[in-house]
């Protein structure tokens, strides 16, 4: 199955143009070695190994920082497939599309060394058509970020430069389709700002953060530094399901990325109360429940 990847071409785009003319994707990150033979199948044991040199030339970065990074590098490099499509924003409101075609190279004395080939479109995307759900996934901090949930749309706007005229965003955000972008895009808004931000370092941003039994919707840090947020959207899954994978998410935090002087903490988010998380939370005093609701408000044409 295809899948659909954002992909910053350099901070601010500045390596778009050269990218497109050598049809090519890439990244940095200062790791200068031929990644081809370092390349597993599992990124976890690519971050394993990578993790450490990064931090090595990096030392005032953070485990977090360390593991967004080579997290990109290796998505880049073999987490993305040949035949899926890439968006690159040019910095100029439109995006740059184009069909992996190629596996890993290496290209030293280049821009942008660790390399996929890139058969890129001569169509590109208006930011201005997208719908909110697919600008806020496409505007998204980050090197590299799935946007394989908006592929139906993407294609649209590829086929006539409209999307698709059931995709509804207020109504999908009412099923929880969107609820994670709308959280990150309005933070500033929500009860967690005035403690939390989202974390984010050099560009990378804690949304969709890799662990090893999947990823995390929203990493975030408390002002002070001293404590890590984990919230998990409910998203119609079965509520076991949901604490029981918030757990892990939080003991994969604990043990690889939280500093000696970091707590880690939870929160789920649900559009309906749910008595079976909150009896299961009761004994979990470091995770929290919180419901939200949709309003909306008619205005005379």
């Amino acid at each position: 199955m295809k899948s659909y990847y954002r992909v910053m071409l350099g901070r601010k785009s500045v390596c778009a143009k050269e990218c497109v003319a050598g049809n090519f994707i890439g990244a940095d990150f200062d790791i200068r070695q031929d990644l081809s033979p370092r390349l597993p199948e599992d990124w976890r044991t690519f971050n394993r190994e990578f993790i450490p040199i990064f931090l090595q030339l990096h030392p005032d970065k953070s485990r977090i920082a360390a593991g967004l990074a080579c997290g990109a590098l290796w998505t880049i490099s073999k987490g993305i497939c040949q035949g899926d499509t890439i968006l690159s924003p040019d910095g100029e409101n439109h995006y740059h599309v184009g069909e992996v075609i190629g596996d890993y190279t290496y290209e030293p004395k280049g821009i942008l060394p660790h390399r996929r080939a890139v058969r890129w479109l001569s169509k590109t995307i208006d930011r201005a058509k997208m719908s909110d759900a697919l600008r806020n996934s496409a505007g998204a901090m980050g090197t590299v970020g799935n946007i394989t949930a908006h592929g139906s749309e993407i294609e649209a706007l590829l086929d006539d430069g409209e999307p698709d005229e059931a995709i509804e965003d207020l109504a999908a955000f009412a099923m929880e389709k969107h609820l994670e972008d709308f959280l990150v895009h309005n933070w500033s808004q929500s009860v967690f700002a005035k403690e939390y931000d989202i974390y984010q370092e050099d560009g990378e941003r804690g949304q969709q953060y890799p662990t090893d039994t999947g990823a995390i919707d929203i990493l975030a840090i408390s002002k002070n530094k001293q404590t890590l947020l984990v919230i998990e959207l409910k998203k119609g899954r079965a509520s076991d399901v949901v604490v029981g994978q918030i757990l892990r998410y939080m003991g994969y935090v604990e043990a690889e990325l939280a500093e000696e002087h970091q707590s880690v903490r939870g929160v789920i988010i649900a559009l309906e109360d749910d008595q079976r998380i909150k009896r299961a939370l009761a004994m979990v005093p470091s995770i929290e429940f919180y419901r939200y609701q949709i309003s909306f408000k008619l205005l005379k044409a």
